[in-house]
């Protein structure tokens, strides 16, 4: 399988370069009110309307000042039987990837009170380890209702 990698925080992620559609450089987000903290708000990509997510505050990590390598991430999202379009906001897009089934490690069971499920496995790369989310499973059903009621008052 083929994953897109990313940077947060120093930490490196991965996600299914399927769910990917494009990498767009950082640009102006307008804001939508009453959001979620995590929602930056919408951008306008060729005439839709697509809501930006910062995975940093979605992790619950600090937020980052934008740098030449901050991009969106645009990716389609199911939930509920739907596909959603969301952009996500990382610190810098690193490769595409190749990585084997045999090189993801199952995800981490960090007791019972922390939600490990969005994440997918543990690839291994290079004595380094990179998380694969399951990027359909970081988002609660609820969450991305909000995002897409924010959108389409934004469109």
């Amino acid at each position: 399988m083929e994953y897109l990698t990313f940077k947060l925080d120093g930490d490196e992620f991965a996600v299914d370069v399927l769910k990917t559609r494009e990498i767009v450089d950082r640009r102006a987000v307008t804001k939508v009110p009453q959001c979620p903290a995590f929602m930056l708000g919408v951008i306008n990509l060729r005439g839709s309307v697509v809501p930006v997510i910062d995975l940093r505050l979605k992790f619950g990590m600090a937020k980052a000042a934008a740098s030449q390598s901050t991009s969106i991430v645009v990716m389609d999202v199911r939930v509920g039987g739907e596909t959603l379009i969301v952009g996500a906001l990382v610190d810098s897009v690193e490769e595409v990837l190749d990585i084997d089934d045999s090189q993801i490690e199952p995800a981490p069971r960090i007791g019972t009170r922390l939600n490990t499920d969005f994440i997918k496995g543990m690839g291994k790369q290079d004595e380094q380890f990179l998380i694969i989310l399951d990027i359909d499973r970081v988002f609660s059903s609820d969450e991305l209702l909000l995002v897409q009621d924010a959108a389409e008052v934004a469109g």
